[in-house]
């Protein structure tokens, strides 16, 4: 995996400054004499009975899916080191031309997520074909009301042709503002004529 270290860099937006790091508690004291702005950081879950506990993981990300129209959802178990150990191993199938996109599922632990991004490197027979970053945005930490957070990427064609036709390597990231790595795996697919 460590050829792909520096593929899977997320790209810098030049001139944007991570913002400074604030606790939850920092947030809820921030404005509290607007009563607008209380009212948003609630409907944030800022002041919500949070579901991780101390020393748990700041994001757990618990699965992606590819969703496909008129067909069953192939569900990526995230959650767990075997899972993710038997990704590369178990291809699935994807028809070529076919429309679709990914959904991730996960959790926040602790303090707000600051800007989440998901990278992706694609490569065939070892030669990059595409690097794709999708953003995800910045979160509050999940609560009893709300488990876990879920995000819709944008939707894709997948290529399609002869010469689209075969089986393909990724290796994907999740990092945050601060550059912080939550979770990196490798998984392969294949673009077949037919489902």
């Amino acid at each position: 995996m460590a050829d792909n270290q520096d593929d899977l860099a997320a790209s810098k937006t030049e001139g944007f400054k991570v913002g400074e790091k604030k606790t939850l508690d920092e947030y809820n004291k921030l404005d509290a004499d607007d009563e607008a702005m209380v009212r948003w950081k609630a409907s944030l879950g800022l002041d919500a009975e949070q579901i991780g506990k101390p020393g748990d993981p700041h994001c757990i990300i618990k699965s992606l899916a590819l969703r496909v129209k008129g067909r069953d959802d192939v569900t990526i178990d995230l959650s767990s080191s075997e899972s993710l150990a038997s990704l590369k191993d178990k291809p699935f199938t994807i028809k070529e031309g076919a429309t679709f996109h990914i959904q991730v599922v996960f959790q926040v632990n602790g303090e707000v997520m600051s800007g989440l991004k998901y990278v992706q490197v694609v490569k065939r027979k070892g030669v990059r074909v595409s690097k794709d970053e999708e953003m995800l945005g910045s979160y509050a930490p999940n609560t009893t009301a709300k488990p876990v957070h879920t995000k819709d990427f944008q939707e894709e064609e997948a290529p399609s042709g002869m010469l689209a036709r075969g089986h393909y390597k990724a290796t994907s990231r999740f990092v945050d503002d601060d550059d912080k790595s939550h979770l990196l795996f490798e998984w392969s697919f294949d673009i077949a004529k037919d489902w």
